[in-house]
């Protein structure tokens, strides 16, 4: 317990006591065009700066533009910060702001029974409250809220009286409205608006005033909370512990991705090509790269997804590390360009942030539904490596690796995000690029001209060495046409399509990955929970609850999926109990099944849109063990 220095509505000195708490959830919540998701950002990069652990989870509805005080229309976001690590953005909140009556009404079943919410109350009129299908006027005894537990406060007027001399017009100050939620959820956890205020600078560096009037009313917000010890939740903080020194910054996995891609050019010595079609939840990554002209990146918007693949295997033929970006639909229609990239057996990565579907199901939600696609996907025998990103920051890592194997081994790689892990964020330390792997191509070495033909290749690897257009003595062609072994040449040799397969797939299965690793009880668990890509966190949260009640639990968490380790049969086969955790009907359960002999595990399959629920797992797997 600590105790803070005020000074109270009458002008009083006085001393007010701050409870320290070991990780806390906020969830904004409000229409789509209430500005919930940046007042989330900037909570979290606020938290994330002064060393926090956060996670995050952007709600976005599927709604291009609902109507105003819609329940259709409602856009949360949620974040969870601790002391210590945390691994998701928790299953519930211990605050809720809700910005109208609809938010409210939808967003309650995320709050703990005893959660603090705070509600503009300037939005829950009668009309509002019609939108928001309420029967009554009483729209707390409705939902059963205890009022004690409510700061309500009429954040529109008060937004409008903060800005009443700023020149603005009604409508722009309305859309301050969020900034003053913040600035209260800033004041109950005792956060430091000098970050938050930085922030909107360089936001609105170019909107100075638009700037200087979201800083007033985060300042209004503190203050309310401050003046009116708006206490419902006390005054708490959360302190960081076993702080590694370093830079940090909140980041999300679509910009970690970005980045990922910009260092793995960087370390090759390579320009960096993205041949992309927008595409929801996919397009950040687009979008950050067309920032980075000046690091060396080409970010090209094509007119369609085709053209996308087809024009970074064109740049994968003329020497750049060449990425198209999409989701699962995009997939679908990229699949022949990908497999013209196998046959030429070019470096190609293709990022996958996975979506809701089928067709185009769920676009804002998030699934892990294009595994068997990213396997199989395509017609013939195509082997692609598959790599998934397990967090928002592991993005960054799993780009470079995804680069580096596409590269060193002259294949297309298949690198798995989703959406809640492309628009989660997390605080990330900024990596020193010197500590990061060589990243070696494949170069044809010079003493081979005279004797190089396209598939020469080197004979412990596998890997076709590549030639550079430009390089004198070294012209070839390369195409979709089955090709001759030695020649190069287009070749319906029945014997020479066999070797070439094989050879493809041998390829594949020669690229070294890291050995499966094992959290938890690794020696001597009951049950031994398997998962794959953005899920890491929820089944590593429900590992920790069930060994906090004494059960012998460990993880093996997939983040290399094709090549699989070498040690995963070891591994599978070790544990008497066995169950894979994954948001399709099994999908990644077939794929061992295929590769490991006698491998017969439990399953746990939700397909809902939304990120597995701890506390959901934590029965399920419980129960597995207590067969």
């Amino acid at each position: 317990m600590q105790r803070k220095n005020v000074i109270n509505s009458n002008n009083m000195a006085e001393t007010l006591e701050v409870k320290e708490l070991a990780e806390v959830a906020v969830r904004f919540s409000g229409d789509s065009g209430d500005g919930m998701q940046l007042a989330g950002n900037i909570f979290s990069t606020v938290s994330a700066t002064v060393g926090n652990s956060i996670s995050t989870f952007p709600d976005y509805p599927a709604d291009i533009r609902a109507p105003q005080g819609s329940l259709t229309g409602v856009s949360g976001f949620q974040v969870h910060i601790g002391a210590d690590m945390v691994y998701t953005p928790g299953d519930k909140c211990d605050v809720l702001v809700a910005m109208n009556a609809a938010a409210l009404k939808t967003q309650y079943k995320y709050a703990k029974p005893g959660a603090a919410i705070i509600i503009d109350t300037d939005s829950f009129q009668a009309a509002d409250l019609k939108k928001a299908a309420f029967a009554t006027e009483d729209y707390l005894g409705e939902m059963g809220i205890d009022p004690d537990r409510v700061i309500a406060c009429p954040i529109t007027q008060m937004v409008k009286d903060c800005l009443v001399d700023s020149g603005m017009d009604v409508k722009a100050m309305l859309k301050c409205r969020n900034m003053f939620a913040l600035g209260l959820v800033c004041w109950l956890f005792d956060r430091d608006l000098d970050i938050a205020f930085n922030f909107l600078k360089e936001k609105f560096a170019k909107k100075p005033g638009v700037a200087e009037a979201n800083i007033k009313v985060i300042q209004a917000g503190y203050d309310y909370g401050h003046n009116t010890h708006s206490s419902v939740a006390n005054v708490y903080r959360i302190e960081t512990k076993n702080k590694v020194p370093g830079r940090y910054m909140d980041i999300t996995g679509n910009k970690a991705t970005a980045y990922g891609f910009i260092a793995a050019a960087e370390k090759a010595g390579l320009k960096l090509y993205l041949g992309s079609y927008p595409i929801t939840p996919a397009t950040d990554v687009l979008h950050e790269l067309s920032k980075h002209k000046s690091l060396g990146v080409t970010t090209v918007q094509c007119e369609d997804e085709i053209a996308g693949c087809s024009s970074a295997v064109g740049a994968s033929f003329a020497g750049a590390l060449a990425v198209t970006s999409t989701s699962g639909p995009g997939i679908c229609l990229k699949s022949e360009a990908m497999n013209l990239a196998v046959i030429m057996e070019l470096p190609l990565v293709v990022l996958d942030v996975q979506r809701g579907g089928p067709a185009t199901g769920l676009p804002t939600k998030s699934e892990q539904t294009d595994l068997l696609q990213a396997l199989f996907g395509r017609n013939g025998e195509s082997p692609m490596p598959v790599i998934a990103a397990t967090s928002p920051t592991d993005c960054f890592d799993a780009a470079y690796a995804a680069s580096k194997m596409a590269l060193e081994h002259m294949t297309p790689v298949i690198l798995m995000t989703d959406a809640y892990v492309a628009n989660g964020s997390a605080a990330f330390k900024l990596p020193n690029l010197a500590d990061y792997p060589a990243i070696n191509p494949p170069y044809v070495p010079e003493e081979l001209k005279g004797s190089w033909a396209p598939y020469l290749r080197n004979p412990e690897t596998g890997v076709r060495y590549w030639a550079v257009p430009g390089r004198e003595g070294f012209q070839h062609i390369l195409g979709g046409l089955e090709k001759d072994n030695k020649t190069g040449a287009i070749s319906t040799d029945p014997e020479n399509h066999n070797l070439m397969t094989h050879l493809r797939q041998e390829k594949v299965d020669k690229i070294p990955v890291p050995d499966l690793e094992v959290l938890g009880d690794k020696d001597d668990a009951d049950l031994l929970i398997v998962g794959f890509g953005g899920t890491y966190g929820h089944l590593h949260a429900a590992m920790d609850e069930l060994r906090k009640a004494g059960k012998k639990v460990a993880l093996a968490h997939f983040k290399f999926i094709n090549p699989l380790p070498k040690n995963t049969a070891a591994v599978l086969g070790k544990y008497p109990k066995v169950v894979v955790a994954e948001q399709n009907m099994g999908q990644l359960a077939g794929w061992l099944r295929m590769k490991v002999d006698n491998f017969t595990p439990y399953k746990f399959n939700q397909v809902k849109g939304q990120p597995f629920v701890v506390s959901e797992l934590v029965d399920a797997f419980t129960e597995i063990i207590n067969k």
